[in-house]
């Protein structure tokens, strides 16, 4: 079964422009609470720290049977980019208006765990309000056709 955590509410809050998939650094009890599906991505945000790419706020809840060595279920974890990928959205990054949040975490077909992340512009009131009835549309259009 392939795990796939989303972060649905990344789509709700923000107009995501583009997105990358980007490598995690993480202790081995980390994999395995994922592998469980115990990551909350509330109040999960990325940014730049000479030069490299970190993720705040990603809550993977300890291993349940995790010893002495479990992890810490909030700390910032680095993000694996090549640099130029890293150059091109740390000057987007500068622009007004753009942030990057975690979209969702899966692990590839060599079972490495992998995120993707999105460059977004946050959503005004109005814009969430019309995201709402696009959704509703469409779970009406599926009633039908069924």
């Amino acid at each position: 079964m392939p795990m796939d955590l989303k972060n649905r509410s990344a789509f709700y809050e923000y107009h995501i422009e583009d997105k990358l998939v980007a490598g995690m650094v993480l202790a081995g009890t980390e994999v395995k609470s994922i592998r469980e599906g115990k990551v909350s991505f509330a109040d999960a945000y990325c940014f730049f720290h000479k030069g490299e790419l970190w993720i705040k706020g990603l809550h993977i809840a300890e291993y349940r049977l995790g010893t002495t060595n479990n992890h810490m279920a909030v700390h910032d974890r680095k993000l694996l980019l090549n640099k130029r990928e890293l150059k091109k959205w740390e000057t987007k990054m500068r622009e007004k208006g753009f942030t990057i949040v975690p979209l969702r975490i899966f692990f590839n077909e060599k079972n490495l765990a992998k995120m993707e992340i999105g460059l977004g512009r946050g959503k005004k009131l109005h814009d969430k309000r019309e995201t709402i009835k696009a959704r509703d549309v469409e779970r009406e259009m599926k009633k039908f056709v069924r």
